[in-house]
């Protein structure tokens, strides 16, 4: 993996400040350098998990992850850029709960015709997710009927919002990390590790290193990833939704799968359904006040009608397929199958 990372760095950074017109081949590049990267963090969250439990090690990992995101949306908030932040937000919060978890769900049943996992702790982190789409909906109500000359109000109710998000937020990671840390402790212990874990320090120091050098390649790629799929004919709704939002997403989506494979379904829908919490109720409502200062104008959380019935959609069948506690490759499949009927109606939605 090293020597990968020597050779795509390199190449990504050279084509970016030589041949920037070049945008098929840098995209290429740097998604070939966060692939090995994500690979480390995935190990260096399993190691974390040993020593702190899932449910931490599983918290750590969506923070690092989301990171490099919240980097690229506020690169992005500097140039005015509100609705691409706001689709690949929305397609984050998707992608994680429907393609990350899916492929999860998928790649650990099947190894394990059956797999289990703390059925109160998931119902919590969904129930988190159903409040961040209650407010998006909201928000969307709200719009209608006040109509088009009340923007400014409509920054005004954000920011309210946005404050209710980010308290809840942080009593949630009161309950699930101290009050009720038992309900994400995991109920599978797994394989037992043929090697000694890393030391906490190490783990976070390498999980901490991988996520700089993804944000750095995350932000090349999504440089070179617009224009590329427009010359490829898709449409700027869903290269957010899904090509930009897949790519910030490939830490989560390595690690998840990796862990479910090792039979820790626990560690893996933390990770998932962690990282969309978080997207929801803290890196978007961090977003519209940083907005308040960076960027020509701020950026409030009126979602388009369209991504807010997907997120809607999307946590709905999250809520039903977590909340028995038990997992199998089925479950994974139509996680998937809503992901790809998504994918399908956004790639058809006009120019």
């Amino acid at each position: 993996m090293l020597n990968w990372l020597l050779v795509c760095i390199p190449v990504a950074v050279a084509l970016e400040h030589f041949a920037p017109h070049r945008h098929s081949w840098i995209f290429i590049a740097s998604g070939l350098a966060i692939v090995p990267l994500a690979a480390w963090m995935g190990h260096a969250t399993e190691h974390l998990a040993e020593r702190t439990g899932e449910g931490v090690g599983g918290f750590l990992n969506a923070t690092f992850g989301n990171a490099a995101e919240l980097i690229i949306a506020l690169a992005a908030l500097r140039s005015g850029l509100h609705e691409v932040v706001k689709a690949s937000l929305a397609g984050s919060i998707i992608g994680n709960i429907l393609l990350v978890l899916g492929a999860a769900m998928l790649a650990g049943g099947m190894k394990f015709s059956e797999q289990r996992f703390n059925a109160l702790g998931a119902r919590s982190q969904a129930t988190m997710l159903t409040l961040a789409a209650i407010a998006l909906m909201a928000l969307g109500a709200y719009g209608f009927a006040a109509g088009t000359d009340a923007r400014f109000d409509m920054h005004s109710v954000s920011i309210a919002i946005a404050v209710v998000l980010l308290v809840s937020y942080g009593l949630d990671l009161l309950f699930s990390l101290i009050t009720h840390r038992r309900l994400f402790s995991g109920t599978s212990v797994g394989a037992e590790s043929e090697t000694q874990p890393w030391s906490v320090g190490k783990a976070a120091g390498i999980l901490a290193g991988a996520t700089v050098l993804i944000a750095w390649m995350s932000e090349i790629l999504v440089g070179a990833i617009e224009p590329a799929a427009h010359a490829w004919g898709m449409n700027s709704v869903f290269v957010g939704v899904f090509v930009v939002a897949i790519l910030g997403n490939a830490a989560e989506h390595s690690t998840a799968v990796l862990v479910a494979m090792k039979d820790r379904m626990d560690l893996a829908l933390s990770i998932a359904i962690g990282s969309s919490v978080q997207v929801a109720v803290f890196v978007a409502p961090v977003l519209v006040f940083a907005s308040l200062w960076i960027g020509p104008q701020p950026m409030d959380l009126a979602f388009k009608p369209g991504l807010v019935l997907a997120v809607f959609l999307s946590v709905l069948i999250t809520g039903q397929v977590s909340g028995d506690g038990e997992s199998n490759w089925i479950k994974g499949i139509q996680l998937l199958a809503v992901y790809v009927i998504l994918g399908i109606v956004f790639f058809f939605l006009p120019q």
